[in-house]
């Protein structure tokens, strides 16, 4: 498989070792981080200017139009998923007051987060130069 950058690589690593520790927060977790450095790296390969923010998706959405044509289709589902990641990100790694992290995150929500990122690398991965 191609590399799209260095620490997905990692950060793929890492999550093997989250799954098999059952620790689902921290799979939901380093799911958004592939997700972000994904769709990063996505923009920068277009020319645009990736903000420093863990949700890219209005960004993604704003310059759609530099973006590869074929991605037209799935930008809308990228966009969602890099919204809805950056809130679990944030949820997954501090909690809140009412809940600790890894007693809210189930096996079937680490599991759909993983497909998400799993569904943006292989969308971008040949987008990226």
């Amino acid at each position: 498989m191609m590399v799209v950058d260095e620490r997905i690589e990692v950060t793929r690593s890492l999550v093997s070792k989250w799954v098999d520790e059952r620790s689902w927060a921290d799979v939901a977790c380093e799911a958004q981080k592939i997700v972000e450095l994904a769709l990063k790296d996505m923009l920068r390969s277009h020319g645009v200017e990736a903000p420093r923010v863990h949700d890219v998706s209005a960004v993604m959405l704003r310059e759609s139009e530099r973006l590869p044509e074929v991605l037209a289709k799935d930008l809308p589902k990228l966009a969602e998923i890099s919204k809805n990641l950056r809130g679990d990100r944030e949820l997954a790694f501090c909690g809140s007051e009412d809940l600790t992290p890894h007693s809210f995150y189930s096996e079937e929500d680490a599991t759909k987060a993983l497909g998400s990122a799993r569904f943006t690398v292989a969308t971008v991965r040949f987008h990226i130069r």
